[in-house]
């Protein structure tokens, strides 16, 4: 058990069982027989998967409410297989718009391994339902073309694959789609036949967009074995006001700290709407629905405390990146405000913190009033200087009484934080 948030984790006893749970989280927007999987959850260990394909360096908030789907269905006592798509990562699920650029071998098997690490710290290798990873280029690679098309192609009708929606979008669209792209189904319904002969795997989830991938899973398994099993999506999250969940800045949120810092992702936790608030608690912690129907009050009569936005933040934050990137998020957050100590954050999150705000590269000899106006605080020297006489312009969070003073001893050698008045804040980098 690598990540030792993964200890303190439990399903709501309040709830019957983990389907109505699920149900209740918001996380089945589409599925097979529901009343047969609900009698299936509720009964003996079964195994069951997701799969993970290596489109980048990491998995964002998308891959996360996999992720934590798999491990609540773990903690009911079923087994998860984390499938990552190591072969079909080297295809490319089509996309709506256009054809994807094809990755290296190199690169997919990188990152193959990047994600395979990561999908690790969101489930327990330990006990009688301890989760296993596996990788469909395991059963693909000395799979012949011949062999392929005779054995899963023949299960499979033009007509129907065509209706799939990206299938469809790309065919009526200018770009059109490759053979290559076309066939993607098919290998990822041979991911389900594969794991249900090899491990009696009978479930798979996965985000709604990728139902006809699911269902083309569940109908080849009973063509080739005569066996029912079962899948259900998860919805694809949007925030109250149908902007795209998870992207900030037009950037996805990452799960690797290196590409998303655990600064950022707090912020972005933190910034949550009060309309977004209570159903982010119910799909991205496992606070119970009592805590979380607490909370829900707290937004309705006093929602300028934002006590659900800094508990969500918190919960995480800490679950991606530990409690001690999560604490020093909020000591960096305090800290610019002028309520805690600048010089005690570290060179990374200061560094982080700053990239967050409006900020700008300066050499070591510009003054206080100059960087005020290369960070867009003040429109001119002389703004900048009547605002330093009226005593509300803050460097490193001390009063700074002469605009043309070159500020000395940048905070780890490089960083600058400047404040106007209570709340408007920039960020200056010395280039050395």
């Amino acid at each position: 058990m690598s990540n030792p948030v993964l200890s303190n984790q439990k399903n709501d006893a309040a709830f019957d069982d983990v389907w109505d749970e699920l149900v209740w989280r918001g996380l089945v927007h589409v599925s097979t027989d529901q009343a047969a999987l609900k009698e299936l959850l509720a009964g003996e260990p079964i195994t069951y998967y997701c799969g993970f394909d290596p489109t980048a360096a990491s998995l964002h908030l998308g891959h996360l409410v996999q992720l934590l789907t798999l491990r609540r269905l773990q903690l009911a006592g079923h087994k998860p297989l984390g499938l990552v798509g190591g072969s079909t990562g080297l295809v490319g699920d089509p996309r709506p718009t256009a054809e994807r650029t094809l990755q290296t071998k190199e690169t997919v098997s990188e990152w193959v391994r990047s994600l395979g690490d990561q999908i690790s710290n969101y489930l327990s290798f330990e006990g009688e339902n301890r989760a296993r990873m596996v990788n469909n280029l395991d059963w693909t690679a000395d799979l012949s073309a011949i062999d392929f098309l005779r054995d899963i192609g023949k299960h499979f009708r033009v007509g129907a694959m065509l209706k799939k929606d990206a299938v469809s979008a790309r065919l009526n669209s200018d770009a059109g789609i490759s053979f290559t792209e076309f066939s993607y189904q098919l290998l990822q319904a041979l991911d389900f036949l594969e794991l249900y002969r090899r491990h009696d795997c009978v479930l798979q989830t996965g985000g709604s967009d990728q139902w006809g991938n699911l269902v083309g899973g569940t109908d080849l398994v009973h063509r080739v074995e005569g066996a029912n099993v079962h899948a259900f999506g998860t919805p694809l999250i949007v925030n109250s006001d149908g902007t795209k969940f998870g992207k900030s800045e037009g950037n996805a949120i990452w799960l690797n700290p290196e590409m998303t810092t655990p600064y950022a992702f707090y912020q972005f936790w933190l910034n949550a709407a009060d309309a977004d608030v209570i159903d982010r608690l119910k799909v991205f912690t496992f606070l119970s629905r009592a805590e979380i129907d607490e909370y829900a009050e707290k937004v309705a009569n006093e929602p300028f405390r934002r006590e659900a936005q800094k508990r969500l933040a918190w919960e995480v934050t800490t679950l991606v990146h530990g409690e001690a990137a999560t604490q020093a998020a909020i000591d960096a957050s305090s800290a610019l405000f002028g309520r805690g100590d600048l010089s005690a954050l570290d060179a990374a999150t200061l560094e982080a913190a700053v990239a967050e705000l409006p900020n700008a590269t300066a050499g070591g000899d510009a003054t206080v009033a100059q960087l005020l106006v290369e960070t867009g605080l003040t429109t001119s020297l002389g703004e900048g200087r009547r605002a330093v006489d009226q005593g509300g312009v803050y460097l490193n969070n001390e009063k700074v009484t002469d605009a043309d003073a070159v500020p000395a001893q940048p905070l780890h050698g490089r960083f600058h934080v400047l404040r106007r008045g209570k709340k408007t804040l920039a960020g200056v980098t010395i280039d050395v």
